[in-house]
């Protein structure tokens, strides 16, 4: 390394951001994350042996992704290179390969390529990858915000190990924050600093388990406050709420996290918690999403889990749906939450939802024959056909009702609906059972 280029990383060092400054380079100093790098952890094992496999680190910002793929970096024997998915092309890819293929060809060492926002990469930008992941000539690290269930091919994943980062705790954020203050070489431990409890706790709540988003809000308060006539800089709730703001709220319409809200919206709604429906619901409308499609789950919910035990919950979810088409939003939000609290307090009934699931089991695997007395006899000829010839007409007899078969041969016997004593399919079920036990006549 030249003069000019020692100059260069000195720079970039010291002048780089407070989160990227404090990045640990050891596992020893690495926060959070236990579930995968605790002491005996598989990946642990791995990266102190140099005996890592391809692996998918997926969680959300600040977590240790990145972190966790430059220990690896310092650990390792074998060649680490690094690839941006937002900014790489198939050309990229390409070259990075040719490369690893010379390293293992020559001198019999693999390379590990990590590639950040691995779910920016296309099908076929993953695709070029394969082979060599499959042969060892590359072993990949992807780091992704989103699931990658979801984002990335499934032949890589089933070569990849897949590890989910959760969201740092709060103590270990703090324990970050307390360590920035006092490194003398990468933080602050030079400077005479205050850090009110109550501004500490409010960066660390709104920080939403991202250390580096909380270290760039100490940063940003610490360079523009200033000193006292001590020389202290005094770092108060007034500056944390001015440098976090408030919570970002993490929803992406495409990714898990969307997926996640909307089960739990559902979840919440089955499960007779009008509370929580509506926490959900308003955060889906805070995060811009469609109205229309928070209505059709609604209505999704109030047939599949409400059913006939309140048969208004379907006409109230339908009529929302509509009214969201002409007012719009925002006004609509109160519609919406009107919808969801009916639904999630309505009395609860899948059996229609279970009833429907299994007859279309049952039909793939029934001769679907329908019984000569129930097919149609209005045609010329269908007499002499025996067609309809045997059938009861329900409405002559006591209670408009009769016992005949109505169900495929193979099927007689079959209950499909079978109302609960829950709201009032409980009505429903009694009359069933009414007309089935009360005598008939003629």
């Amino acid at each position: 390394m030249n003069l000019f280029d020692m100059q260069y990383k000195n720079s970039i060092k010291k002048n780089s951001p407070l989160a990227e400054r404090m990045r640990p380079l050891s596992l020893v100093d690495f926060v959070g994350q236990e579930h995968i790098v605790g002491k005996g952890k598989i990946l642990t094992r791995a990266i102190e042996a140099d005996k890592l496999t391809s692996a998918i680190f997926y969680g959300p910002p600040g977590t240790g992704k990145t972190t966790l793929a430059k220990i690896i970096a310092q650990k390792t024997n074998n060649d680490f290179t690094t690839l941006n998915a937002v900014t790489s092309g198939i050309k990229d890819i390409k070259g990075k390969i040719n490369i690893a293929v010379e390293k293992i060809s020559m001198y019999n060492k693999r390379t590990i390529l990590f590639i950040d926002e691995i779910h920016r990469f296309n099908k076929t930008q993953q695709d070029a990858l394969l082979p060599y992941v499959e042969n060892g000539t590359v072993i990949l690290i992807g780091a992704t915000t989103e699931n990658p269930y979801f984002e990335v091919n499934n032949a890589l994943l089933s070569r990849s190990l897949i590890f989910e980062f959760k969201k740092i705790s709060s103590e270990d954020i703090e324990k970050v924050i307390d360590k920035a203050l006092k490194d003398k070489e990468k933080g602050y431990g030079n400077l005479k600093i205050n850090l009110h409890k109550d501004a500490l706790e409010h960066i660390v709540n709104n920080a939403n388990g991202d250390i580096r988003k909380a270290l760039s809000a100490i940063e940003l308060g610490i360079s523009t406050i200033e000193k006292d006539e001590d020389n202290v800089i005094n770092f108060t709730i007034n500056i944390a709420e001015e440098c976090i703001q408030k919570k970002q709220i993490n929803y992406d319409k495409n990714g898990d996290n969307h997926y996640d809200t909307v089960s739990a919206f559902i979840k919440s709604m089955r499960g007779s918690d009008p509370d929580a429906a509506v926490f959900w619901l308003a955060k889906m409308i805070k995060s811009g999403e469609d109205p229309k499609f928070i209505a059709r789950r609604i209505i999704i919910c109030a047939s599949e889990d409400v059913g006939n035990a309140d048969p208004r919950a379907l006409q109230v979810a339908v009529n929302a749906f509509r009214a969201i088409e002409i007012i719009g939003m925002p006004e609509g939000r109160i519609t919406l939450a009107q919808a969801a609290v009916y639904v999630a307090c309505a009395p609860k009934s899948n059996a229609s939802y279970k009833a429907i699931n299994q007859a279309m089991a049952d039909v793939e695997k029934s001769k679907l024959s329908v019984p000569n007395h129930l097919k149609d006899s209005s045609y010329k000829g269908a007499k002499k056909l025996n067609r309809g010839n045997s059938y009861q007409y329900p409405h002559d007899y006591t209670k408009s009702y009769v016992s005949q078969q109505y169900l495929p041969d193979d099927c007689i016997g079959k209950k499909y609906y079978i109302p609960k004593e829950s709201g009032y399919e409980a009505k429903i079920r009694r009359f069933l059972i009414y007309l089935k036990t009360d005598k008939q006549e003629d």
